[in-house]
Order: C-alpha cells, then sequence, then structure tokens
C-alpha cells in the first residue's frame, strides 16, 4: 500500500483517484506524518492470470496446498 502526504492528496486528487480506481490498491493519507485516512476502491478489483483477462483468481490461490496433496506431489511439508 502506498503512503501520500495529505498536501499530495489536495494537490493530486483526481490522479489519485484514477490510480486507486486502475490498480485496486489502496492509499494512505497522512498527516504531519501520522496516517489518517485509506483511500479504498469501493468494489476489489479482480485478480487475473497473465493474459487471461476472463478468467479471475479466488483470494485462496496463494494458500498452502493441503496434506493431501503435498503427499500426492511427494513431499511431507
Amino acid at each position: 500500500m502506498r503512503t501520500i502526504t495529505s498536501t499530495e492528496a489536495k494537490t493530486r486528487l483526481n490522479a489519485i483517484l484514477a490510480e486507486v480506481e486502475r490498480t485496486g490498491v489502496s492509499i494512505t493519507i497522512t498527516n504531519h506524518g501520522r496516517p489518517v485516512a485509506v483511500l479504498t476502491p469501493t468494489q476489489p478489483k479482480p485478480r487475473v492470470f497473465g493474459q487471461l483477462r476472463g478468467l479471475a483468481v479466488p483470494e485462496s490461490f496463494d494458500d498452502p496446498l493441503p496434506p493431501s496433496e503435498l503427499t500426492a506431489w511427494g513431499s511431507s511439508e
């Protein structure tokens, strides 16, 4: 998550809003070095797999494999 100052947020608000919408990544806004707000997209942007725009990647994609799958691949971890 990127952090910006309140001055930068005020100066570049439209560009920052466009960035949050385009990337789906939240931005923290600080005032005198203290985080005071987080600008978050209204709907999270779905993860895509490479160039396959129609294939959404589930949030559980990066979760560890269950023990039964690890055993099938010859691993005990």
